[in-house]
């Protein structure tokens, strides 16, 4: 699980992030922080639209190479 500093850190730079949620690439949800609670993250995609993400999954910066979940 993501710790809260680190989100408060990509919420603090404006950071775009990959939100890996599984093994396909094409699942991944690109974004910013915006908020989040004990088990949710809000993140705002490219065309402005807002989605509810589980802590659970693999959030790295976008420029980073894509990490791969261990549950595969």
């Amino acid at each position: 699980m993501i710790s809260d500093e680190q989100l408060d850190a990509y919420r603090i730079s404006g950071e775009k992030i990959r939100v890996v949620r599984d093994g396909l690439e094409s699942n991944d949800v690109k974004g910013i922080v915006l908020a989040w609670d004990e088990s949710q993250v809000m993140i705002r995609r490219p065309n402005k639209r807002i989605v509810k993400l589980d802590r659970n999954y693999i959030y790295q910066p976008f420029a980073e190479p894509r990490q791969e979940p261990e549950d595969i």
